[in-house]
């Protein structure tokens, strides 16, 4: 194809390639008669002009890009004109598939024809021939010997067998970095390129890759407007179709388009809505609203949306929300305003009834005496009766906001009642969980929240009604039946030392006549006497004549709890007061609120609990570990011992001040040996009691057994008797209860002195070896490397005795430091 160009329109088309090539090419073009093409002569030209390219071929083959000639016949010309430039060479422009991995030929007309059909669409690679690897390696490849180089180990012998010795390849790039194809040559035999060779192909390379990147982009071009005349038909199919009121205006508001279901609705035309005139739609009432907020968007240019009454054909008005969008070209000017009207006058009558009924249902919640609160689907609450915020002292936003939970609900209540709330509001069933709330006056009261969904017609939620009822006197009650139970459960499991008070000698009337004296006065009694005498017997009969006789009544052991969780037992914890405190817990003292507590062996109290002890006894309050609160209690308090404590206070174990605040009333219980004219009774009550446990009948007791329980001392006094006596139920046969003489053998009787000088040397010895102990273990008392564990004690025994004997076990620590 020959292409000419008139001497008028030469510098035309001059400028035009020159900016082409000045465009799209970073080489040096070479031309060989640039005296036709003034505006040419200002490219660079090669310090080495040994290969140049015609001036008039290359403007042909621009001209024919420039003019949209066909892609194929575009390239067969630059592969003309390349090939004309030297003898024997035979180029191939090939193209990149979308997929990016095939090349297929774009033009080749002189390769020889086996060669093209078996490397059309080749799959690029690292060593698929000069072309397939130019394009995966997007760089030149040249390839002086196609029988030698790696490259060409898959189609060495097909090249070779159609007379193709070497190939040079770059690949062609377009604007962007993306591979268009590859532009080949091939010579016949082995040929090295030179600096103007490389240069050539890589010209040439350009020049074909403007006419594919120019024929993409009108292809691209041609797609782009066909699709675009497509979808403006479809688009306004789909406006006429779609079930809702829609327009267009231009930028100026003035209205240039109604789809048909609005011209339907309004019976009106498109010549009278054009411009302004869809005011004529418009309620009377409404038209003002809607035209001031149509100017105001329009002046913003801003989407907005009013609601508004339309006009139906009919003559009836219905309620419609009015929307307008911007449409906006690139520079950001609006080109158009889109609108749809979409009918809600349903809704509108629904949201009235919605709102009288809601009027009416607050007027009813506020009547009910019972706190009510409104949640939406989710849980968050959108209204409280009156009797809610009175109790809470808030105010309809304060409930209303995130953290109204955490300001009503107690701590410790949060995240439970948050787990379970969570678990019910996902489900559409009742449900409900017990909380302390915080009322107006500081305090906090226990409540049973019910939840009930109101569901929609598809079985949605719409709201959740939760009711608080008020239980905190029962939880109250629960809570102290629940003590007095323990302590029930607790003392029926004790096996106790008997049911009933039993004896009539003077010394046990006496102390009933105390007892009896003492019950009704509230004051605290300290009961002194051996260990058996029965001092929690005379406590309990204290208390049950005492007011409180039908409160709870509760026993503490004093001796029996470690020393480091007695503060704990009788005072109660906090959660995390200490490890392992992982709730609130509450003490005996509490449990004995407006009752009766009894410190049996309050002689081994430590020193920091006797202060604790001596508050309680003086405020009539107490604070759980691990709080600063005092908590007031109601408690009278019975103390019991088998310690001298005057003894005690000398050796400064034992706090004056409390045993002046616990001896108010002192009783004595006289011990057994003191009471031996109770004997017989006892016995006979104790016979009776395991004989019917041990399905045994006794009709007599041996004479000689009754001497001997009268002539021993029972140094255990009556626990003793009462063991001595439950063995012989078990052992004896027949029906005479006897027993053996061997059981009660009498202790020779220690001599004071002696005694006393033995106990204290044995205390030095004892002292001596903790306090090596302590310094061998540097003070540590527990593990596996401890005192105890090298004294073979328990720990609590070892710290019982380094406080008995005064030790400083820290003092260890500060050695081993230093």
């Amino acid at each position: 194809m020959a292409l000419r160009i008139t001497s008028s329109s030469a510098k035309c088309w001059t400028s035009v390639c020159a900016i082409l090539l000045a465009s799209r090419l970073t080489g040096r073009w070479y031309m060989a008669n640039a005296k036709g093409l003034p505006n040419l002569q200002t490219l660079p030209t090669s310090p080495s002009p040994a290969q140049t390219l015609p001036s008039g071929a290359v403007f042909d083959a621009l001209k024919m890009i420039l003019l949209g000639a066909p892609l194929n016949e575009v390239l067969t010309t630059i592969i003309r004109l390349i090939e004309a430039h030297s003898t024997g060479m035979r180029c191939s422009i090939s193209l990149l598939d979308e997929d990016g991995l095939h090349l297929h030929y774009g033009a080749a007309p002189n390769l020889p024809e086996a060669y093209r059909g078996a490397t059309e669409g080749v799959r690029i690679g690292p060593n698929v021939g000069s072309c397939g690897t130019a394009a995966y390696l997007r760089q030149p490849v040249f390839v002086s010997d196609i029988a030698s180089d790696p490259r060409w180990v898959n189609f060495r012998d097909l090249a070779l067998q159609n007379g193709l010795r070497a190939a040079w390849s770059t690949p062609m790039m377009s604007h962007d970095g993306t591979v268009l194809g590859t532009f080949g040559m091939y010579y016949r035999e082995v040929r090295q390129p030179g600096p103007s060779e490389i240069q050539l192909i890589d010209n040439a390379g350009r020049i074909a890759g403007i006419a594919i990147e120019r024929e993409r982009s009108r292809e691209a071009l041609r797609s782009a407007s066909e699709e675009i005349r497509n979808s403006e038909a479809r688009l306004r199919k789909i406006i006429d179709t779609i079930p809702t009121h829609a327009w267009c205006t231009l930028p100026d508001g003035a209205g240039i388009f109604w789809n048909r279901r609005w011209l339907e609705y309004t019976g009106l035309s498109l010549e009278v809505l054009r411009g302004w005139g869809w005011q004529d739609a418009i309620h009377p009432e409404d038209l003002k609203k809607i035209t001031d907020k149509w100017r105001r968007d329009l002046a913003a240019g801003q989407p907005g949306e009013v609601e508004g009454r339309l006009r139906r054909f009919d003559g009836v008005y219905r309620w419609f929300l009015f929307r307008a969008e911007p449409l906006r070209d690139e520079s950001g000017n609006i080109v158009n305003w889109y609108g749809t009207d979409t009918d809600i006058d349903d809704l509108k009558r629904a949201e009235a009834k919605l709102r009288k009924d809601e009027e009416e249902l607050r007027r009813m919640t506020d009547a009910i005496p019972q706190s009510i609160i409104v949640l939406n689907p989710d849980g968050k609450a959108i209204y409280a009766n009156r009797v809610a915020l009175e109790y809470t002292g808030l105010s309809l936003h304060d409930v209303q906001t995130d953290d109204f939970r955490e300001r009503v609900f107690h701590p410790d209540d949060v995240q439970r009642v948050r787990e379970e709330r969570y678990k019910g509001l996902s489900d559409t069933a009742p449900f409900e969980n017990e909380q302390r709330a915080l009322g107006k006056d500081g305090k906090y009261r226990w409540f049973l929240i019910r939840y009930n969904p109101l569901l929609d017609e598809s079985g949605n939620v719409i709201r959740w009604y939760a009711t608080g009822t008020d239980i905190d006197d029962r939880k109250r009650a629960e809570d102290r039946l629940r003590n007095e139970t323990v302590a029930l459960r607790e003392q029926i499991d004790r096996d106790s030392m008997f049911d009933n008070i039993v004896g009539s000698s003077e010394a046990l009337r006496r102390v009933l006549r105390q007892v009896d004296k003492v019950a009704h006065s509230g004051s605290t009694v300290l009961i002194l006497g051996e260990t058996g005498t029965g001092k929690e017997l005379i406590a309990r009969a204290i208390h049950k004549r005492s007011n409180r006789g039908d409160r709870a009544f509760i026993g503490v052991n004093c001796a029996a709890i470690p020393a480091s969780l007695i503060a704990s037992e009788l005072f109660g914890h906090e959660k995390g007061a200490f490890t392992g405190a992982t709730q609130r817990r509450l003490g005996r003292f509490e449990s004995a609120n407006g009752g009766t507590i009894f410190l049996d062996e309050v002689g081994d109290l430590p020193p920091e609990v006797q202060i604790a002890l001596l508050r309680v006894l003086q405020e009539r309050e107490i604070e759980r570990v691990g709080s600063n609160g005092p908590i007031p209690v109601d408690v009278r308090v019975l103390a019991a011992t088998h310690r001298d404590l005057n003894a005690l206070v000398a050796e400064g174990k034992f706090r004056q001040d409390l045993l002046y605040r616990l001896n108010v009333v002192p009783i004595e219980m006289p011990s057994l040996r003191d009471r031996a004219a109770d004997i017989p009774l006892l016995v006979d009550y104790f016979i009776d009691r395991f004989g019917k446990k041990a399905g045994k009948k006794f009709r007599r007791i041996d004479k000689r057994t009754l001497k001997l329980f009268q002539a021993y001392s029972w140094p255990g006094n009556i626990r003793e008797l009462q063991n001595v006596i439950e063995r012989a139920v078990i052992l004896s046969d027949g029906d005479t209860f006897s027993v053996d003489e061997t059981w009660l053998k009498q202790e020779p009787r220690q001599v004071p002195s002696p005694t006393v000088a033995l106990n204290s040397a044995l205390q030095r010895q004892e002292k001596e070896m903790i306090e090596a102990a302590l310094a061998e273990s540097a003070g540590r008392v527990s593990g596996p490397g401890g005192a105890a564990t090298k004294l073979g004690l328990p720990r609590p025994t070892l710290d019982a005795k380094i406080r008995r004997l005064g030790i400083n076990k820290y003092r260890f620590k500060v050695q081993r430091s230093n």
